[in-house]
């Protein structure tokens, strides 16, 4: 039913930050062969944003390597820790979510995740499932089986108390709350990313107390962002979304500095063994061809073929034959009887920029062209009439301007 333990323990390490501990992970691969009893591979995503990004992909196509092994895996939507938010790597208290809004991100997720996972072997399971119902009794019970001191010992709680800045009891919780995640759903794997560290081990714990064989951590690396220095986040917009339009993820990821190339071909391209170490080495000599390849082999990745063919066709005609796109949006704007409108207000009203003061902004920084000119007059105003304007490299609008 399985492969060979060390046919199964190569795949599973390849890509990983690291395994804790590795040895046991071996045992149960073991006793699964054994007993021919899959084991239970869990990770769990809040869904504090609608699109799911290929930094997340990182983890799931490794879930999808467990399944193409014989393993079940099970998907936890946080919609109940999504209320908490989690507060790994912050320096500051996250906002809690409506619950209206974590349906709207939820309604997203199955989609996004089944173009990676397979669905027949995928279980999705909710976390308010068990964790909705526990009374306080059962709140304090849990929180009785770790200390405040050893919740400052998490790297960024520890530098919040040092500065004296605040940590609410909730965020406490927060990882007390994915841990008992596992407890419920007796894992025998849970992944997540280095920045997921404490919550992992926190399971274990949860689990031996519970009287459970504790879980096996696996620890994936960060994709870096568009950016080349942050992780890559909504957030920060430094992300490519799985379910992303072709045409946009294939031009940000034309974008990225060369010094990620070697990252990204590592992490999210579809190149393994001597291919990937061929593209590796192609990368130090001619970044830009290594570029288009990877671009196009994520769209394909996500999407199809066909996608990523329109995609780079799209990539070319813009940058590199100075055409327009073929589907550019079209936005209608009343100059409210006004005779003109300035370009800052402009650019927010279509939607190229966040406000007026960004706007401006851009036209500082020389980002802004209507109708191929550049644009570095922030007091500019545009009349009656047609315009199309650009914003930086890959974004467009096609403005109609009327009294």
């Amino acid at each position: 039913m399985f492969p060979p333990v060390q046919d199964q323990l190569e795949r599973i390490r390849q890509g990983v930050e690291d395994v804790l501990p590795e040895h046991e992970l071996a045992k149960k691969l073991e006793r699964a062969a054994e007993t021919g009893r899959p084991l239970i591979v869990k990770q769990g995503f809040d869904p504090t944003r609608p699109d799911l990004h290929i930094g997340h992909g990182v983890s799931i196509h490794k879930l999808r390597v467990f399944q193409e092994l014989g393993h079940r895996v099970v998907f936890v939507m946080g919609d109940f820790t999504a209320r908490v938010g989690d507060p790994s790597g912050r320096d500051e208290t996250r906002p809690m979510l409506s619950e209206e809004d974590i349906e709207t991100n939820l309604a997203t997720y199955e989609e996004q995740l089944f173009r990676i996972l397979d669905p027949d072997q995928t279980e999705i399971r909710r976390n308010s499932e068990w964790l909705a119902p526990l009374t306080l009794v059962d709140i304090l019970g849990l929180t009785s089986q770790y200390t405040v001191a050893r919740m400052l010992e998490r790297d960024d709680f520890a530098a919040r108390h040092r500065d004296g800045r605040p940590i609410t009891l909730v965020e406490f919780l927060y990882p007390m709350m994915q841990a008992y995640d596992s407890v419920v759903l007796e894992a025998d794997v849970e992944l997540g990313g280095t920045d997921q560290l404490f919550n992992l081990l926190l399971g274990r714990t949860l689990q031996e107390k519970a009287g459970l064989e504790p879980q096996v951590c696996l620890i994936m690396p960060l994709l870096r962002g568009t950016d080349g220095a942050r992780k890559m986040s909504k957030s920060y917009d430094n992300y490519v979304g799985i379910s992303m339009r072709p045409e946009e993820a294939f031009g940000r990821i034309m974008s990225i500095p060369d010094t990620l190339l070697d990252e990204w071909l590592v992490l999210v391209s579809t190149a393994h063994g001597e291919a990937l170490e061929a593209r590796r080495a192609e990368a130090r000599d001619d970044p830009l061809s290594v570029k288009r390849w990877l671009a196009a082999d994520i769209v394909e990745r996500y999407h199809d073929g066909e996608a990523a063919e329109g995609a780079r066709e799209a990539f070319d005609r813009v940058h590199r034959r100075r055409e327009l796109p073929e589907d550019i949006p079209e936005v209608s704007l009343s100059l409210g009887g006004e005779p003109e409108m300035w370009i800052s207000h402009v650019l927010k009203e279509a939607g190229l920029a966040s406000s007026s003061s960004e706007g401006r902004r851009l036209v500082s920084q020389s980002a802004v062209r209507v109708d191929g000119e550049v644009v570095r007059d922030r007091d500019l105003r545009l009349g009656p009439g047609e315009y199309v304007i650009q914003r930086g490299k890959r974004r467009f609008a096609r403005i109609s301007l009327h009294p």
